[in-house]
């Protein structure tokens, strides 16, 4: 099993994936190359991005897959909204959904930031070690 297999938040963003497609499904034929297209590009790349990060050697690297994954889901956030605004479909639920993810994205950010940062030294403390004793 691949290691974003285990992460909730891309379990998440793969359902999020499923309700895009479906929702957008109903829209006008003519949005087929804009507005569809468009949202379910951004849909696609937030699960992508949180799995291409989860297979990076660092947390520093994960955390910056997981910054453009919010961005996809930011996008995605506007476009929901865009077609909510021109009568295609109520996409409140949606949205929640884009919400709960975004926090999830958040949190995980956080923590990898936060383990990147502890596995090596700050300068200032690097400078207060002592030399070798030798």
């Amino acid at each position: 099993m691949r290691p974003h297999h285990n992460l909730k938040v891309w379990r998440d963003a793969m359902v999020l994936v499923r309700r895009v497609y479906e929702l957008s499904a109903g829209f006008p034929k003519d949005e087929r190359f804009g507005l569809i297209a468009q949202m379910r590009r951004c849909a696609v790349s937030v699960p992508s991005n949180i799995a291409e990060g989860a297979a990076r050697a660092s947390s520093k690297e994960f955390a910056h897959f997981l910054m453009v994954a919010r961005g996809s889901l930011s996008e995605l956030d506007t476009q929901l909204r865009i077609a909510h605004d021109l009568g295609f479909a109520d996409t409140s639920e949606v949205l929640d959904e884009v919400d709960t993810i975004f926090a999830m994205l958040a949190g995980l950010v956080r923590s990898q930031t936060d383990s990147s940062r502890a596995a090596k030294p700050r300068p200032i403390e690097a400078a207060k070690r002592p030399t070798s004793l030798a």
